[in-house]
């Protein structure tokens, strides 16, 4: 099937945004779509180029976080031949081969500062000039670019132009994680298990059974639908039987008895309950460590307790975890990228 089938959702956040995506596609301005992995940010650049009188012209996609740093210029706006060590022949970057279409920039955040600053004056001037030209190269394109992060606390950092931002954000397209998509969880879930059962040439959906559905609706998904998408199709391949209602859910592929030692933490957010059970008090705090041979250790390991503890009674959300702790957002981003808990949260 085509991956535009993907895009689904009956959700009010979920449709504000692709009416959003639907208004500002036949606008030949640039667009920002802001949100979490796995949300479906390049499906929004999708909709934005065929909706737009540039449907016909190429869409050319780059992932600024996929390039080492001295790399990315080049790809980006081509080199003569000659211009550094390895530059055997002329190269057109991807602006000029996304000329009359759109360019689509994913991971804009991680751009270099000489790459902004060159980004900025094809964006303000329509051209460019490759790496070891002397003359600028006119390119009518139109810039979509995605980001997981917030570019204004950016700005304020020091870290992204602000007269870049501001050429960029004539629309801002702000995808909402799945965990905030009323309704939308069941709807992808059964979406995607019936590709999957066609797939395997099963003669009917046989449906998940009520407990299996309230796995996936009480989970907090970290991936979001790319996630959703995995787990569902996993359930469905791993069952074996078409006519019975598939019943069990693995959301941790790597979850074994057997897996091996690793000091590194798990980035998937962990498994809820299998039955909804009513609310029940506050979770007590984690057990303090019983050995200090290592106090250094000891306390590590007890605030890193704390603040899994923490993200995962606040599902995830940051703001809401450095609420909960009585700490500032920056403190609580440094404390979490000491103990690397950073992969699985939100903002």
């Amino acid at each position: 099937m085509e991956r535009a089938n993907q895009f689904v959702g009956q959700s009010l956040e979920f449709l504000d945004a692709v009416e959003r995506t639907s208004r500002a596609a036949p606008m030949n301005r640039p667009v920002l779509v802001i949100g979490e992995r796995g949300t479906g940010k390049e499906l929004i650049a999708e909709r934005l180029h065929h909706l737009s009188g540039r449907w016909a012209g190429p869409l050319v996609t780059m992932n600024c976080a996929a390039l080492p740093e001295n790399l990315i210029e080049a790809e980006l706006f081509g080199h003569e031949a000659g211009s550094f060590t390895g530059a055997s022949k002329t190269r057109h970057g991807r602006f000029e081969e996304a000329d009359g279409g759109t360019l689509f920039l994913d991971e804009l955040a991680t751009l270099s500062s000489p790459a902004q600053d060159r980004l900025l004056r094809a964006v303000e001037y329509g051209e460019i000039t490759r790496i070891g030209a002397s003359k600028p190269v006119k390119v009518d394109v139109r810039i979509v670019a995605a980001t997981n992060e917030h570019l204004p606390r950016l700005v304020e950092q020091g870290r992204f132009r602000a007269d870049l931002l501001d050429r960029l954000s004539f629309e801002v397209v702000t995808l909402p994680p799945l965990r905030h998509r009323e309704g939308d969880i069941a709807i992808l879930a059964e979406h995607f298990a019936r590709r999957m059962a066609v797939e395997l040439d099963w003669p009917n959906w046989p449906g998940f059974a009520p407990e299996a559905m309230a796995r996936l609706e009480a989970y907090a998904w970290p991936g979001n639908v790319r996630e959703l998408r995995n787990v569902v199709e996993r359930a469905v391949y791993r069952h074996q039987d078409p006519e019975r209602p598939v019943e069990k859910i693995q959301f941790d592929p790597f979850k074994s008895p057997w897996s091996p030692l690793s000091s590194t933490p798990s980035v998937i957010a962990p498994e809820p309950e299998p039955a909804a059970a009513p609310v029940a008090a506050p979770a007590a705090a984690p057990v303090a460590p019983s050995s200090t041979d290592d106090f250094r250790a000891a306390v590590a390991a007890y605030e890193k307790a704390l603040l899994e503890d923490a993200l995962s009674r606040n599902r995830f959300n940051q703001r809401a975890t450095a609420t909960a702790l009585g700490l500032s957002y920056d403190q609580l981003r440094h404390a979490m990228k000491r103990h690397k808990l950073t992969e699985n949260a939100s903002d």
